[in-house]
């Protein structure tokens, strides 16, 4: 008869921000585990509350199903010796598979004769197996594991109790101290003490009776079934922000969700400000109107029935007025004083030891700025406004409300600006310049606001690799991915024809100029390079680029990357074009034989025949074209112009040994390729490509 199969972990509450991973863990485990250990089972469904992490089987069957195999041993000659008798191989063989040498026959394979013997093993009885699930439990994984008492067992939390139950009965095993056994526990305050599960199958009852909602995906449901009840009630628009709904479902173990209320006089502070001191530091849901103003109330859900709903909301009251309360304080404080004092305080505040100050990372973020808008021919109002923004991107990090609620740098700064009457496009750009936060986050939509972010981003990329600062395996305190993504997201969004490598060597120039680099100047060049290569490799594979292509685009460099991305899409197109075939074979004979070239210097004088002539006249002609079309950013034309070389390629290789006996004619004839392979190389690198298995 199958039965249900129940195993609880009880412990001491567990981070929310753990429960996710370790819930998927579980269930991914006993799933795999029952698979090994060959135990046919039903469905599992896996539980988890601050306090536990179960996992329900059902229809577990009695035992393992018996098993026949066959095994293959030794070869035939290894097995029997020069006399035709058995050897000690085949007997250890035959004895370790439980079976006798009068039970072996012989098997071809692939022309040689192999022992084999058919192997047959009885199913175990489930209920002895389970006794090993401990090790699923064990073997669950935290970010933070710790030592507790005097234990030696690593685990997230102390263990305080195990459920683990065949049916109706216990599955013995002990892990640390603790003994399976049918007893539990309910909500801290309103279960009883260390009720029984009877039977497996009874779990969700049991627990539902002990106020505990073990299913995380149905307490989840019960909180935003409430908070709808709520809001149609009241004419709000809670601000269910899925983070902050997933955490607080994991916060506890029976959810009833309140309300309650703050003075209005509390909404002169920026709501960013107030809707961070709510939803992170009191895990409170901010209520909007219905014109979309932010709300004079908030919604939090208890981990307890619905009674004293009263009592606990003027104690959650409470708390929130006193947050709030240093909300207005640091808003009205910040308002004291200049900008230019605030800023003057980044002096004081050290970047990096060797990098300098807050204020010394401000002014090259300025340099490289100004350098950026007169690259881009800015008119001087914007270039202007894109300096005194660079000016001012760091100095709400001084402020009172970014040393509370750091989340709001960048935010304050924007409101403060504008607050000391700066101009809007200047204050935008201070948000702005720290776009995007995160991956794939939302990128600056200002042309002031995309400049001073990619100069703020090239000064900390380059200047942390220049130290020796460089993202490994998962390790990247600094964001240096995040932050070289966005500089290339940015120049796509902008289409700006200015080439990364021409945007890293404005940083390059002031770190020389300054002495600030502690490393070889051509590693940290080939450090940044190979970092950014890496990163651009991640975006054009995002758009469903071939890695071969990737590697064929960036194999000189990124270059314009708008434009980068174009030529990438253009040999995607050109992959599946059967026309382009033969262009694509003579582009890539020449980039085969140029690598043989000493010299790039041609002589029309050392020409034997007219189809080397021809080549190189009809090079001449296409060469000026084909970089002016390069050049303004027309990469589908240039690869039309490029291609105009293909019949003269193939001309000169049917009618030209280009090896030739005379060293100085075959040196002429590998320079003649070695011209043509520089401009076909300036777009991609054709022989990275894997033609043939698409024509």
């Amino acid at each position: 008869m199958n039965r249900t199969v129940l195993f609880e972990l009880g412990l001491e509450e567990m981070p929310a921000r753990f429960i996710d991973d370790a819930l998927h863990q579980l269930t991914v485990r006993t799933k795999d585990w029952f698979k090994e250990n060959r135990i046919p089972c039903g469905a599992i469904q896996g539980y988890a509350t601050p306090r536990r992490l179960a996992v329900k089987i059902s229809d577990v069957a009695e035992q393992q199903p018996d098993m026949e195999e066959e095994v293959k041993g030794p070869a035939k000659k290894i097995a029997l010796d020069e006399e035709g008798n058995w050897s000690k191989a085949a007997i250890g063989f035959s004895k370790g598979q439980g079976q006798k040498v009068d039970d072996i026959y012989f098997k071809e394979i692939n022309g040689t004769e192999y022992v084999h013997i058919n192997k047959f093993t009885k199913g175990e009885s489930s209920f002895q197996l389970l006794a090993g699930f401990r090790e699923v439990l064990l073997g669950l994984s935290f970010p933070k594991n710790m030592r507790w008492g005097n234990s030696d067992l690593r685990f997230i939390r102390p263990i305080r109790w195990i459920v683990a139950l065949y049916g109706d009965t216990v599955i013995p095993f002990q892990i640390g101290k603790v003994t399976s056994a049918k007893h539990t526990y309910g909500h801290r305050f309103l279960g009883s003490h260390s009720p029984t599960i009877s039977e497996a199958e009874e779990y969700e009852t049991v627990m539902e009776r002990e106020f505990v909602i073990a299913d995380v995906n149905k307490r989840k449901q019960l909180i935003v079934e409430q908070l709808s009840q709520l809001e149609e009630a009241e004419n709000w628009l809670i601000m269910k922000d899925e983070a902050l709904l997933n955490e607080v479902t994991h916060l506890v173990e029976y959810p009833t969700v309140f309300s309650g209320a703050f003075s209005d006089e509390f909404l002169e502070v920026p709501e960013e400000a107030l809707i961070t001191s709510m939803k992170e530091h009191q895990r409170y849901f901010p209520i909007r109107g219905g014109d979309g103003s932010l709300q004079p109330y908030f919604v939090a859900v208890r981990n307890g029935n619905s009674e004293h709903l009263d009592t606990v909301s003027r104690g959650n009251e409470k708390v929130l007025k006193a947050r709030l309360a240093d909300a207005q304080f640091f808003y009205r404080e910040d308002q004291k004083g200049s900008l230019e004092k605030k800023a003057a305080k980044l002096q004081k505040m050290v970047y990096q030891e060797e990098l300098g100050t807050l204020a010394d990372k401000v002014d090259r973020v300025k340099a490289i700025t100004d350098e950026i808008s007169t690259l881009l021919d800015f008119s001087e109002a914007a270039a202007a406004k894109a300096i005194r923004a660079a000016e001012l991107c760091k100095f709400d990090l001084v402020t009172h409300m970014v040393d509370e609620f750091s989340e709001l740098q960048g935010i304050m700064g924007e409101k403060y600006a504008r607050l000391f009457g700066e101009e809007e496009d200047v204050a935008v750009a201070i948000r702005e310049h720290y776009m995007p936060t995160q991956a794939g986050g939302e990128l600056p939509a200002t042309v002031i606001g995309s400049v001073v972010s990619i100069a703020d981003k090239l000064d900390t990329i380059i200047g942390s690799i220049s130290i020796g600062i460089i993202p490994t395996g998962s390790q990247d305190p600094y964001g240096l991915r995040r932050q070289a993504l966005g500089v290339l997201q940015i120049l796509r969004q902008n289409n700006w024809p200015v080439s990364l490598e021409h945007l890293l060597d404005i940083v390059y120039k002031l770190y020389a100029k300054e002495q600030l680099s502690e490393r070889n100047e051509a590693e940290v060049k080939q450090d940044v390079q190979e970092f950014f290569t890496i990163r651009a490799s991640y975006l054009l594979k995002d758009e469903g680029i071939e890695p071969d292509i990737v590697e064929a685009v960036l194999v000189h460099g990124i270059h314009v990357y708008p434009v980068t991305i174009e030529k990438a899409k253009i040999l995607a197109d050109k992959r599946q074009d059967p026309s382009f075939k033969s262009s694509q074979e003579a582009l890539g004979r020449v980039l085969n034989l140029a690598e043989k070239a000493v010299t790039s210097e041609v002589n029309p004088e050392l020409f034997e025949n007219k189809s080397e002539a021809d080549l190189y006249e009809s090079y001449q002609q296409v060469h000026d074209e084909y970089k002016q079309l390069m050049a303004t950013e027309q990469p589908e034309k240039a690869l039309r112009k490029l291609t105009e070389l293909t019949e003269p390629i193939h001309l000169f290789f049917d009618k030209t040994m280009v090896m030739a006996e005379d060293e100085k004619v075959k040196q002429n004839r590998l320079g003649l390729l070695h011209l043509i392979s520089d401009d076909i190389m300036s777009f991609a690198d054709f022989n990275a490509i894997q033609w043939k298995q698409q024509f």
